[in-house]
């Protein structure tokens, strides 16, 4: 037996600069009960990839008329050709479809962005066409599946043909008795992220309680936002490990993103330490953390002022800490499993 997962080409699969699909990924199949049956499929330049024995790294040497992404994929279908698969798994990348269908039909296309934006299910027509192509469509949320389905007649739809599995992460041992005076931003420096905002915010907020500190992860090198104090630290981009260490460490973790989130892993890892956590009510996010406090205009008044809320109340704080942290679900081992039943059931046919 056989199940080829194909991630998106680029998308890094080492240990030490692996996306939020390949973390997952690597989450994910340690734990499912065809571990030994999987090969995962995709393109990094780093040496060292986070699993060794499943991992193959296509070459995607080309001509300079050619497309990187159709080299990309005629690679994987040499590898399929010597050895057919009994089931493929096809991440982010609905453009793929249509020549991987060719040679086999029993298909699981996994979205983690909105469908939308993404080339090969922009349209009506590319999603209907994909409804009849792939045998199961799966959505990291039910706002990326609501994206999909505007437009769509649903009797084209089959039965469970569509399915939302999020995304997941263990739930980190920590005492919550131990967090520290931390606010938290980690991602990307920009606006999209609502850096400018958090930025403008938490400068007033380290005036007003001097005892706090705000640890900044992250970079963004088309975009410069500075904001300097004395109590605000900005660490750049750091291995996941380091970002681990501070969600444990963190009273609060601030996700206030402008645009809408297809999910939102970082409000999912805050969530899993125990983090009191505020995100915006935009797209996925409040499915990664439903017990989180929710803006649903942002603005630096606005988050400037729930921040404030949770820094001075510390039973405030540490009641909606416990109450992320005792409900959340959404760990690897459940995952998994829901992984495994759709395969299981794949596999029969």
């Amino acid at each position: 037996m056989k199940i080829s997962v194909i991630l998106p080409y680029k998308e890094n699969f080492s240990s030490e600069y692996a996306g939020a699909v390949s973390l997952q990924l690597k989450d994910t199949i340690n734990l499912s009960k065809y571990k030994k049956n999987i090969k995962i499929f995709g393109y990094t330049t780093f040496k060292q990839n986070i699993l060794k024995k499943n991992y193959v790294n296509l070459s995607t040497k080309k001509f300079f008329f050619q497309s990187t992404s159709n080299v990309y994929i005629r690679n994987f279908l040499d590898h399929e050709n010597k050895e057919t698969s009994n089931l493929i798994e096809i991440h982010n990348r609905p453009n793929y479809v249509k020549n991987i269908y060719k040679v086999n039909k029993n298909l699981v296309l996994y979205f983690h962005n909105n469908p939308l934006d993404i080339k090969g299910s922009k349209t009506i027509g590319e999603r209907n066409d994909l409804i009849k192509k792939v045998k199961k469509i799966i959505f990291i949320s039910n706002w990326t599946k609501n994206q999909f389905i505007k437009g769509i007649n649903k009797s084209s739809i089959k039965n469970k043909q569509l399915e939302v599995i999020t995304h997941s992460t263990d739930k980190k041992f920590i005492s919550l008795k131990n967090k520290k005076k931390i606010i938290l931003f980690v991602g990307r420096l920009n606006k999209s992220k609502g850096y400018d905002i958090f930025g403008n915010s938490i400068t007033k907020l380290l005036n007003k309680f001097p005892k706090w500190t705000a640890v900044v992860i992250g970079d963004e090198p088309r975009e410069k936002h500075i904001f300097e104090h004395k109590n605000l630290k900005i660490l750049g981009f750091q291995k996941y490990n380091i970002v681990s260490k501070y969600f444990k460490a963190a009273d609060i973790s601030v996700v206030c993103s402008r645009w809408n989130e297809p999910f939102g892993r970082t409000a999912l890892e805050a969530s899993s330490c125990g983090c009191a956590v505020i995100i915006t009510n935009r797209g996925g996010l409040p499915e990664a953390a439903p017990y989180a406090i929710k803006i649903n205009k942002l603005n630096s008044r606005n988050l400037e002022n729930n921040i404030s809320k949770l820094m001075k109340n510390i039973k405030f704080r540490k009641n909606l800490q416990r109450k992320i942290y005792d409900n959340f679900n959404l760990t690897n081992e459940v995952i998994a499993k829901k992984v495994d039943l759709y395969r299981t059931k794949m596999l029969k046919f």
